[in-house]
């Protein structure tokens, strides 16, 4: 297997769900800075030319979304039977995917990258306070997001709350989400999570969002 990667929320999904599941994938990483994800053989993987994608004894996957619930189905584990359970770890799987992750990237684009809309920077900063309330009640109530057991719905969740202190630093991080802070504790304490986040330590990206960077993440903006 090949995993593309960078060290962004949607790539630590599946690298935590490639550690959980114990595999040893060929790390490739795609620099989006300097605009590897538009090559063509990249593009090959993932017409969107997004990350991450993953290749599979030939088939390839991408979406982060996507390849976590095939990597759960291909090998049988973090996912519940079918019946009520799955439809409540499916419920949350995909309040992380359609609204964690997406209000969270147009937070951080509204707030660090284009600052000129007072309207979108509200919106969004606002609109990501309410996620986490929803997830803050949530968490509050079961032991894991996805009900009882954990599962797919937590290693999707998880790549975006590390990022939670960047993306609402103006409002705290996850001070005000005690229930978040003491789920995101033990996925934490989890070996898997921890080898996870060193993937982050095998590869050097580039940082500096320059005009460069800028044309190669926001090509429809030029």
């Amino acid at each position: 297997m090949k995993v593309y990667f960078h060290t962004t929320p949607n790539p630590f999904k599946v690298a935590l769900m490639i550690e959980e599941l114990g595999l040893a994938p060929e790390i490739v990483p795609i620099d989006t800075r300097k605009g590897e994800q538009h090559t063509a053989d990249f593009l090959a993987v993932n017409p969107n030319a997004k990350l991450p994608a993953i290749e599979d004894d030939g088939q390839a996957v991408f979406d982060s979304g996507a390849i976590l619930l095939y990597l759960a189905q291909k090998h049988g584990q973090f996912l519940p039977a079918e019946g009520a359970a799955m439809g409540e770890m499916l419920s949350w799987f995909f309040f992380v995917s359609s609204g964690i992750g997406p209000y969270s990237g147009q937070c951080v684009h509204f707030t660090r990258v284009h600052t000129d809309s007072d309207y979108a920077t509200n919106r969004y900063t606002k609109e990501i306070a309410r996620h986490y309330k929803v997830l803050d009640e949530r968490l509050g109530k079961s032991e894991w997001l996805g009900g009882p057991d954990y599962g797919i719905a937590d290693i999707a969740l998880w790549g975006w709350v590390r990022a939670a202190g960047f993306v609402m630093e103006s409002q705290g991080g996850l001070s005000n989400y005690p229930n978040v802070q003491a789920w995101f504790d033990k996925v934490n304490a989890r070996p898997a999570a921890a080898k996870a986040g060193d993937w982050a330590s095998k590869f050097e990206f580039k940082a500096e969002m320059d005009e460069t960077a800028m044309r190669a993440m926001f090509p429809q903006n030029f």
